[in-house]
């Protein structure tokens, strides 16, 4: 039996799938480094190929794909990634995995979840490089269907769209103080006790918004004396004695990044823990390299 050999080219989806990405042809024709007559003609090429009209080109608004468009870019994804694993394949020693992984991770994560992936991972497959991306999970959405982000660590709260999803594990937050706090000697806090006094947020997304939540659950409203989006800037304004923190991410280190002892108290009464997960694409396939990283993240202790 013969196989019937398509009119179009890889080259030609790929340029469609830049284009349709980036939202202009002048930007896959940046990102691609070819020149936008080139993207411009393989497009129109790859219509009349398929009969069908794949997107609109207004000078002013850049490129809408049609519904034919969105059909063919959403098959192109797995066929240039299908083509992308077989030229990896070819270059790799028999039996060992191989490529990029681009991993994505909330930045509280981050300080617990990478160093595992580099390390013990890293050693375990050597042929596999691992790319990191480091941001709030409101940035997530659409990086994994575009497939700019293989898999990605972040808190369940705030899952964007519709991903394949496996929970790694779940922890409750905490309030942080000052080792000379007045509270500092105490077993537990209650949030009412705190709710008069100076709270540094962690405003990042989901963190702020599970923490202030937590407060309304309870029918109060935190007084916020400072905001910040980073994690150890909380643990040193709350080492200074600046206010109390709320926290979900735990680390070893008792002590602020400039020396200050910090204390760690269970909230009472019991607050519902926030679970961390993995998530990866749910419409291309998933390469052995991402599974392997999957499963081994889910094979681990995290502490």
């Amino acid at each position: 039996m013969i196989e019937k050999v398509p009119r179009f080219s890889l080259r030609q989806l790929s340029y469609l799938v830049a284009a349709a990405r980036l939202g202009t042809i002048a930007a896959a024709a940046d990102e691609l480094h070819v020149s936008s007559s080139a993207i411009s003609d393989a497009i129109t090429a790859l219509e009349h190929q398929l009969q069908a009209q794949l997107c609109i080109r207004r000078k002013a608004q850049g490129l809408v794909l049609t519904t034919a468009g969105k059909q063919v870019v959403a098959r192109a994804r797995t066929l240039l990634s299908e083509a992308a694993e077989l030229e990896q394949e070819l270059r790799t020693p028999d039996g060992e995995l191989s490529g990029p992984i681009t991993i994505g991770c909330y930045p509280t994560l981050a300080p617990m979840i990478l160093p595992v992936l580099l390390h013990e991972f890293g050693e375990a497959h050597p042929h596999v490089s691992l790319e990191i991306v480091e941001t709030t999970q409101d940035l997530l959405a659409g990086r994994l269907e575009s497939g700019e982000i293989d898999v990605a660590f972040v808190y369940e709260t705030l899952i964007p769209g519709d991903p394949n999803h496996a929970r790694l594990f779940a922890r409750p937050a905490h309030v942080i103080l000052a080792a000379d706090d007045p509270y500092a000697e105490r077993d537990v806090v209650q949030l009412e006790d705190l709710v008069e006094r100076d709270m540094i947020l962690l405003d990042s997304p989901p963190s702020s918004q599970h923490t202030l939540s937590m407060f309304a659950a309870r029918g109060l409203r935190p007084r916020v004396r400072h905001r910040t989006s980073s994690y150890e800037v909380v643990r040193t304004l709350v080492g200074r004695g600046l206010g109390y923190g709320v926290l979900v991410q735990r680390i070893q280190n008792p002590a602020s990044y400039e020396g200050y002892p910090l204390v760690v108290k269970e909230i009472e009464p019991a607050v519902e823990p926030v679970a961390v997960e993995i998530i990866w694409g749910a419409e291309a396939p998933t390469t052995a390299r991402v599974q392997a990283l999957i499963d081994f993240a889910l094979a681990s202790e995290w502490t």
